[in-house]
């Protein structure tokens, strides 16, 4: 036998559930609910009411937080930083942290010349960026319209760079400590080796004004010393220059009008670029004789 169900009126919403029954062994009448609509918002807990908001906000935060990392990494000065740093962390390993961070300064001195001078010329330059053990380097779409903006340019860094390691010299003799004197000694050095008459060092650039003909007595010079005094830099700088040397005397063989107008140079202009170029050269070599420290063994 069937048991006593109420039937529904035919208008009644057809969305009914029984409920189920009361306690005790007797059954109860079925009693029917109606759910809540589908579009009705189920109701949330107290704690998922908090969270939700806080984890939004943080969620917001996070968002901004990698903007401003993005935007930094592409910051110049976060570029310098960072590289400066890890150029300081390489050398520390041979000279000393206070040592290796006056290098990287005197470094850094020398690659704002350089800077400086294309900000003259009208060319953007890129941020220094330090490479450990090779120096720095910096990029810009040239180095000028023609061979004595080059020049100016190539000269700039070894004119702060001497500078920079006169002030330490300075400094030298008013501590008398020999931490400073021997940092103007590896600064003169340094600006020394680059006024070498070979692309793509600074004294390369210089002879692109004075005598482009020198770049191949300068490319020698370095096969000989990567030759006699074999190191991993000088043989990576041998490299370049000597691609740098044969590019720019196939460029010049070509007899462009580019070329020729590229290498005009006004002898007044050519003159002081020399005189500029010798006066460094002379005064980086009294420099390094006035810091030499004689090594003593035993």
């Amino acid at each position: 036998m069937e048991p006593n169900v109420p039937t529904l009126p035919e208008s009644a919403p057809p969305r009914y559930e029984p409920v189920g029954f009361g306690p005790g062994n007797q059954e109860q009448p079925l009693a029917w609910h109606q759910p809540p609509p589908e579009d009705a918002p189920p109701k949330q807990g107290f704690i998922k009411r908090r969270l939700a908001p806080l984890g939004a906000a943080l969620v917001a935060l996070l968002t901004k937080i990698k903007a401003i990392l993005l935007l930094a990494t592409n910051s110049k000065v976060l570029i310098t930083a960072g590289t400066m740093l890890v150029s300081i962390v390489a050398y520390t390993t041979i000279w000393g942290v206070w040592f290796a961070a006056g290098f990287v300064v005197l470094l850094l001195v020398h690659e704002l010349g350089h800077v400086i001078a294309l900000r003259r010329e009208g060319i953007k330059a890129s941020a220094p960026m330090f490479i450990p053990f090779l120096g720095a380097v910096i990029s810009a779409r040239s180095l000028g319209d023609n061979a004595s903006a080059e020049a100016r340019v190539g000269l700039a860094g070894p004119i702060l760079g001497t500078i920079g390691s006169a002030a330490c010299l300075v400094i030298w003799h008013v501590t008398g400590h020999d931490f400073w004197r021997a940092l103007a000694f590896t600064g003169f050095f340094l600006n020394l080796f680059n006024l070498l008459p070979v692309v793509p060092l600074d004294g390369g650039r210089a002879m692109a004004a004075m005598a482009p003909w020198m770049w191949g007595f300068g490319f020698l010079g370095m096969v000989a010393l990567a030759i006699f005094f074999p190191n991993p830099i000088i043989l990576i700088i041998a490299v370049f220059a000597g691609y740098e040397t044969y590019k720019r005397w196939k460029l010049r063989r070509s007899g462009s009008l580019e070329q020729l107008i590229y290498y005009k140079v006004r002898p007044l202009h050519r003159w002081l670029i020399a005189a500029v170029y010798l006066s460094l050269v002379a005064l980086l070599v009294i420099g390094m004789d006035a810091t030499h420290l004689q090594r003593t063994l035993g």
